[in-house]
Parts: structure tokens; sequence; C-alpha cells
């Protein structure tokens, strides 16, 4: 194997990190949007637009969890991944209410406040790194105009840390740092800078702005997304930041995890961001 053989995020990757999303998603954000969404008059269907949805792993995951009534637009530009998410679906609220889902087919960095004026939250997973500085500007405005909360979840923060160490990581994790804020068609993406920008964009505008920490945790238990993850962080870092043996040390790491000896840590933030005005609401209600 070679450093040119890095995987494609296509579908099969999208599923294969699903439970892991799943599982470093920080679940305590949920209670304070909860107590939002339950503000609106009771019985009201919670319109939910999900960004950059992929799969549909968001949706999978977050309609379970949230009580009432929703339908969700599924937003995407590759129309093979809205016809996925759409197959597979959930279908049922945290308390038994419908869940419906329809999909749009378009850029999400055309969305504007307009967009979003009955819309009761937006969502997305692991989009705001794969943002400009000013799509991420534009997106709060919308969001904060329409007086819409937002749930983005497992944006990457750079940082991964490795069980046992080796001399090269330190290298290539700033690599893979610098790759992530690459430019792309004209467009400089925020990369690791992308959860704090997003948080003081939506700050400036007077929402009230949470965040966790959110981390995949590989390893032998997931050897397969380990693996894949592996294949496709080497030889993006050492396209960034070249270093001696990057293939060996790839090599190095692929026989660690099927020894059963190797383990990572990748950070990832959430972030919650609730309209001016709307924590101080729901206090006074609760």
């Amino acid at each position: 194997m070679t450093l040119t053989d890095a995987p494609r995020y296509a579908p099969t990757w999208l599923e294969l990190r699903e439970p892991a999303d799943a599982e470093a998603r920080a679940t305590d954000l949920l209670g304070p949007l909860r107590r939002h969404l339950a503000s609106r008059p009771s019985g009201a269907t919670y319109l939910i637009r999900d960004l950059g949805c992929g799969t549909g792993s968001m949706q999978r995951w977050l309609a379970p969890l949230l009580p009432g009534p929703q339908r969700w637009i599924l937003q995407d530009h590759d129309a093979d991944l809205l016809a996925f998410a759409t197959a597979h679906a959930a279908t049922t609220a945290a308390d038994g209410s419908p869940v419906t889902v329809m999909t749009r087919h378009a850029d999400l960095t055309e969305l504007t406040a307009g967009d979003l004026m009955s819309t009761s939250l937006v969502t997305a997973s692991a989009l705001l790194d794969l943002l400009s500085p000013s799509e991420v500007e534009r997106l709060a405005a919308a969001c904060v105009e329409a007086g819409c909360p937002a749930l983005f979840t497992l944006s990457v923060t750079g940082g991964v840390d490795f069980t046992p160490a080796d001399p090269l990581d330190a290298e290539l994790s700033a690599g893979f740092a610098d790759h992530l804020r690459d430019h792309v068609d004209g467009r400089y993406l925020l990369g690791a800078d992308a959860a704090n920008a997003t948080a003081d964009a939506f700050t400036r505008r007077g929402a009230s702005v949470e965040s966790r920490s959110s981390v995949w945790r590989l390893g032998s238990d997931r050897a397969a997304l380990t693996a894949e993850w592996l294949r496709g962080w080497v030889p993006a870092a050492a396209a960034q930041r070249p270093v001696p043996d990057a293939e060996g040390y790839l090599t190095r790491r692929l026989d660690a995890l099927a020894a059963g000896d190797l383990r990572v840590t990748v950070h990832h933030s959430d972030l919650l961001a609730l309209p001016p005005g709307a924590a101080r609401a729901d206090e006074a209600a609760s």
C-alpha cells in the first residue's frame, strides 16, 4: 500500500463512522435545546433543517431523542446521498410522535433568513470545518435573523492523541490541521478554527452559545473505522508537512492496530446556539 491509496469519503465511509459519531456527540446540549423547543406552541410540528445531511446520520441520531412531531428537511448537494438518507430516516420521535422527511437538493451556502423563518432548528454534523469564514458568518446571520436555534456537532478541532506515542505524531497532527485550512476552489476553509469562529459569529449577534467537547475513541474495537481514518489522515497530513518515512509511519500504526495495541482519540467540538433572549426566556419558563 502507498500513501496515494487514501480513501474517498463516499457513503461507505459515512456509514462506517456513524456509530462513532453517535457515541461522540455531546448529549448534554440536548437539555437546553429541548427546553427551548418546548416553549413553542403545544402540539406544533417542529421543522428541522439538516444541512449537508450526507447519509442522514444526524437525523437518525437526533430525531428519536426529541419529543413531538417533527418534519425534517434534509439538504445536500449530492442527490444519491439524499436518496439514501430518505430511505433510512428515523420515523418516530422520543414520545412516539411521527417524524417525516423531505429533501432539498441545494447548496447550503445559499441559505437565507427567509428560508429559515418557519424553521424550529438548524442542524449539521461534521460540516463547519468545510466552510469558509464568510460562509459561517452568513449562516450565523441567517439563523439569528430568523430567530432559529442551531445545533452543530463534530467539528474537527485538529487535536489527535495516540497511544503509544510516535515521534512523528506532532508533525503529522500539525500537517493535518494545515490540510483542514486548505484552499478549495478558491475558498479558504476554516478547518480546525471552525468551531471557535462559529461560536464567535453567533455570540457577536447576541445568540447564547454553549460548546462541548466531542471525541472519537478509536482502536481495535473499531478496527475498520480506525484503519480507514489512518489511511486518509496520514497522506493528507504528509502532503502538507512532508515527514521522513510517512509510509513507514502508516505501516507501524496499522500493524499496532492489528495487534490490538493502538488507541486514538480524535477531538471534535459540538455547539448549540440559541437565539438572542431565548436562554433567558427558557429559564423563566422552567
